[in-house]
């Protein structure tokens, strides 16, 4: 069993450090812009455009945490706020008395079609007008493989440091 870590070269340090600074200026960012545009936060926004992209401009509470990808109390009490707002509705699921469906309101479905247009500008601004067709191709592969990587690990799969001294 090897104890030794293997440490990432200068190269793949200098594109994780990249990494993780431009995921947090990027989300700063666009949540500055999101707020001052439509007065929503990025996380109110992203609710949004899971309901309205439902046909029936509802989901279950429990699939929403799941595509959120949140713990189900941040759900519920994002939810709560977002009801005060008028942003959205619970109602009680019919088929197992258990769960409840989060519905977009009216308000809900304008606040998401006021913020859409200054997102998706501000997304192509920030992200995509940097890059060529051939660094989105590119991109769009290499990420698409590192989301295939983290879909294999199993939940309560082996830690990283478990791992490192399995090898």
């Amino acid at each position: 069993m090897s104890t030794q870590t293997p440490w990432l070269s200068a190269t793949e340090e200098h594109l994780w450090r990249t990494w993780t600074q431009l995921n947090g200026e990027l989300s700063a960012t666009l949540q500055r812009e999101m707020q001052g545009d439509a007065n929503l936060s990025l996380s109110d926004y992203e609710v949004l455009v899971h309901l309205t992209d439902s046909p029936e401009g509802r989901v279950r509470v429990s699939d929403l945490a799941r595509l959120l990808q949140w713990e189900r109390s941040r759900v519920s009490h994002h939810l709560t706020r977002m009801e005060r707002r008028g942003l959205v509705q619970r109602s009680e699921c019919a088929e197992d008395g258990r769960g409840a469906f989060i519905s977009v309101t009216t308000t809900g479905r304008a606040a998401n079609e006021q913020a859409a247009p200054g997102h998706v500008a501000a997304v192509r601004r920030l992200v995509f007008d940097a890059l060529d067709e051939n660094d989105v191709s590119g991109l769009s592969v290499a990420l698409d493989k590192m989301l295939a990587r983290l879909h294999d690990v199993p939940d309560g799969g082996m830690s990283t440091r478990a791992a490192v001294q399995a090898t």
